[in-house]
């Protein structure tokens, strides 16, 4: 048995002299016949996943000359889970400095995941880069202070100086991306409809927690501290954005709408329309960010009868809590997270709810997926065993899609094995449950689709023993004054219908702000697909349009979850700090598929 640094070392000398001698045959050669490369900025200027000794020659052929990476070195000492070999490494390249992880099996690497870490010269000022905050004697030369030099930058930003990146969207994924951007000197505007950041998660409903356990929902740069609760009440997690928004001092315009933006391909500039404070702006920044979330505009089911219905109709988005229905009828149509939200809520607040269930859904406790899912590396043990936030982000990420699947599948056989009685009593109730399409569990459906899922926080067990009625398999045939009538016949008496029916693509964001055209030019938002912006078919490389160049020049999609839109925002960040410092960029954009 070869010791594991022995092996690594070996690879990673062989890997190195192919690189330099510009002998892409040779460093693909390297690769199992089905080994993976991820690329996230690094050689392609892009989020790439290269399956194949065919491709990642290709695509080494077409950037060794001008990435001229070099200086490979291992990060740490390589280790061994049975007959795989893990590596940490760092290299550099013409324009900055790489973290890479890489998976041998039998001396040819299986997976290897590069990542660009910083640009070189354009290093974040942190640590003993950090700025002294006071010129020591000036005395008589009228400086600033701190509050007068940043109200200052308020007062102008938008007016006499523009952003030269324009984020609409002041969630999690705009004030993440923002804090990237100002960390490294590029001047961007958040815009955001709601008044304070933090607000879109306080106007949700009451109850409303993140199911995400705290140790993956850090933003960046600003840990939350050790006594966080685990799942984050969610006006505990709107003030903490709203602070991070004040301590990295970011740029937002509150109460803003976006009307619409046009793109000047000749000057290289958006011209956008915000409304603000009853007034209309022109914002002309170079590169437009839309970090709106994953969703376009509420789907709203059109039900036959609607017009007579004399309850109340609302979309999930709209619910704001259980309070005034109690002891009263209430309808749920849907069955992932919100619905089984939304439902506990009215049967805790005394209403009599049914649960309409259309199609299967795949549910998994909390519990299990912190001890089989997050906790290997989100968790305190994780931190025990040395596995920084860091580090927990970059294992993620070295999993291309293809090979994460095959990994999720073994998780999800053994989430259904360790569950299998909670399983057989939601069955029992009615309630049509599934794995994925390939038996890959819940992280592949929110990665292919971003819904069909439930991560159980009690309410499965409300359905479960009946306390929150359920109907499944079944459709709504119309709505009469005060009920329900379903296409079995069946009729529910409703005082409320709540459409937790989920929200439309994104696509349909970009076509309201930009164009219809754009929108079709760009393609699909999200779900894996092949990963190339010519080519939005079904091959399972990367998500698709996210954190890269999309089709429309200047035009950028932010986004995911916390855990994605904190590791994530330093990739796009610097994609943007390079354009920004007039660092070339080609793209590798590789020819779709036949």
């Amino acid at each position: 048995m070869i010791p594991p640094i022995d092996s690594a070392e070996r690879w990673l000398a062989a890997f190195g002299a192919a690189l330099a001698r510009g002998d892409a045959d040779a460093a693909a050669g390297l690769f199992h016949d089905d080994g993976c490369w991820r690329d996230l900025t690094s050689f392609t200027w892009s989020i790439r996943t290269l399956d194949g000794r065919a491709a990642i020659a290709d695509m080494l052929r077409a950037t060794l000359a001008h990435v001229r990476p070099g200086g490979w070195t291992l990060d740490g000492t390589p280790s061994a889970a049975g007959e795989t070999v893990e590596a940490w490494l760092r290299f550099e390249t013409a324009v900055g400095r790489g973290r890479a992880v890489l998976r041998l099996r039998d001396g040819r690497a299986w997976t290897l995941m590069t990542m660009l870490a910083e640009l070189a010269g354009h290093e974040e000022p942190a640590g003993e880069r950090r700025p002294l905050g006071v010129t020591h004697g000036a005395y008589g030369s009228g400086q600033r202070s701190w509050l007068e030099s940043r109200e200052a930058r308020r007062a102008a930003l938008g007016r006499s100086v523009q952003p030269w990146c324009l984020i609409v969207g002041g969630g999690q994924g705009g004030l993440a991306l923002a804090a990237r951007l100002k960390r490294l000197g590029v001047p961007a505007l958040i815009v955001d409809r709601h008044a304070r950041p933090g607000d879109a998660w306080r106007s949700r409903y009451r109850s409303l927690v993140l199911h995400d356990p705290v140790w993956y929902d850090h933003m960046p740069y600003l840990p939350f501290p050790d006594h966080w609760p685990v799942f984050t009440p969610k006006d505990k997690m709107g003030d903490w954005l709203e602070a991070y928004a004040s301590i990295m001092e970011l740029d937002i315009w509150g109460s803003t709408t976006c009307v619409g933006a046009t793109r000047d391909e000749g000057a290289g500039l958006w011209s956008v329309t915000v409304e603000r404070d009853g007034e209309r702006h022109v914002l002309r920044p170079a590169h437009l960010v839309l970090a709106t979330g994953l969703s376009g505009l509420p789907q709203e089911p059109e039900f036959a009868g609607a017009e007579r219905f004399e309850g109340t109709q609302q979309h999930s988005g709209a619910y704001a809590g259980g309070a005034p229905w109690a002891g009263r009828d209430c309808v749920v149509v849907g069955s992932n997270n919100s619905a089984h939200d939304i439902c506990a809520d009215l049967w805790e607040h005394g209403a009599r709810v049914t649960m309409l269930q259309r199609s299967s859904t795949m549910v998994a406790r909390s519990e299990t997926l912190q001890a089989l899912g997050w906790g290997r590396l989100f968790s305190e043990d994780a931190l025990r065993r040395g596995v920084t936030t860091e580090r927990a982000d970059m294992t993620l990420a070295s999993m291309p899609y293809r090979v994460l699947a095959q990994a999720q599948t073994a998780v999800t056989t053994e989430i259904a094995r360790r569950d299998a009685d909670f399983y057989d009593r939601l069955r029992a109730a009615g309630f049509m449950l599934d794995f994925g399409e390939d038996g890959s569990g819940l992280s592949m459906k929110y990665l292919r689709r971003g819904s069909g899922y439930y991560i159980d926080v009690g309410a499965s067990e409300l359905v479960a023993d009946g306390r929150i009625g359920l109907r499944s398999g079944v459709t709504v045939r119309e709505l009469r004054a005060r009920s329900v009538v379903l296409d079995d016949g069946s009729e529910l008496p409703a005082d409320l219908v709540v459409h937790a029916t989920g929200f439309g693509p994104l696509s349909d964001v970009v076509a309201r702000l930009v164009s219809p055209e754009v929108a079709e030019r760009i393609g699909p938002i999200w779900g894996l697909g092949s990963g190339t912006t010519r080519d939005p078919g079904p091959w399972t490389g990367e998500l698709r349009n996210m954190w890269t160049p999309t089709a429309q020049p200047g035009l950028w999609i932010h986004g995911g979850n916390l855990q994605q839109s904190r590791f994530y925002s330093l990739q796009l960040a610097l994609q943007l700090k390079a354009r920004f410092a007039g660092i070339d960029t080609p793209v590798y954009d590789p020819a779709p598929a036949a």
